[in-house]
């Protein structure tokens, strides 16, 4: 199974997956962005590009997952945000076969901007507070629903709806309020990139 985390950059993707696998307590979350990061290593900074444009990337985003879902039996969590339809069709449609459960976390612009500087300033995420309109009005579309509203739900709260949403049973319970804030702290600076 994959689960697939999408959502405006910011909207809280790699924290709801992280926290969703304890939840469950199995599967795996294997981020796009991983791959993205390698494949631009591999290469000349003048061959550089957003990887969600470059063919290769998404090629190989749909292998890995394939061979995931295949070898794992667990639910393959994948935090990655997707907006762009003819990438959707090519990498979400490569994966149809499978048992693909694709869930988009939403909030108001505002809500975004306001995690965002909490997670280091508006210089660090200037790419993503740029990219807020589009991915916004894009994740609005019926195309990628199931939505999940997070403006006024805790992580805990947005975790049990997306397991819900996705048909996942939650087989541990919510940590308390210290333990859980050390966690999320410990995945955001694990995932500063």
């Amino acid at each position: 199974m994959i689960v697939w985390v999408n959502g405006t950059f910011g909207v809280g993707k790699t924290q709801v997956t992280h926290e969703l696998r304890r939840r469950l307590g199995r599967g795996w979350v294997a981020d796009p962005e991983l791959l993205g990061f390698a494949v631009h290593r591999m290469r000349p900074p003048a061959l550089r590009r957003d990887f969600q444009d470059d063919p290769v990337w998404r090629h190989a985003l749909r292998e890995v997952l394939r061979d995931l879902a295949h070898r794992l039996d667990e639910p393959v969590l994948v935090p990655m945000t997707l907006v762009v339809d003819a990438y959707a069709d090519e990498i979400l449609g490569g994966l149809a076969d499978l048992d693909l459960r694709h869930v988009t976390l939403t909030a108001r612009p505002e809500t975004v901007r306001r995690r965002l500087r909490s997670r280091g300033g508006p210089v660090r995420d200037l790419w993503a507070l740029q990219q807020l309109e589009r991915c916004t009005a894009a994740l609005a579309a019926p195309r990628f629903a199931t939505h999940v509203d997070t403006d006024v739900r805790t992580v805990d709260e947005v975790v049990e709806a997306v397991a819900d949403a996705a048909g996942l049973e939650l087989r541990r319970p919510r940590e308390p309020r210290a333990t859980a804030f050390l966690r999320r702290r410990l995945v955001q600076l694990r995932h500063v990139r």
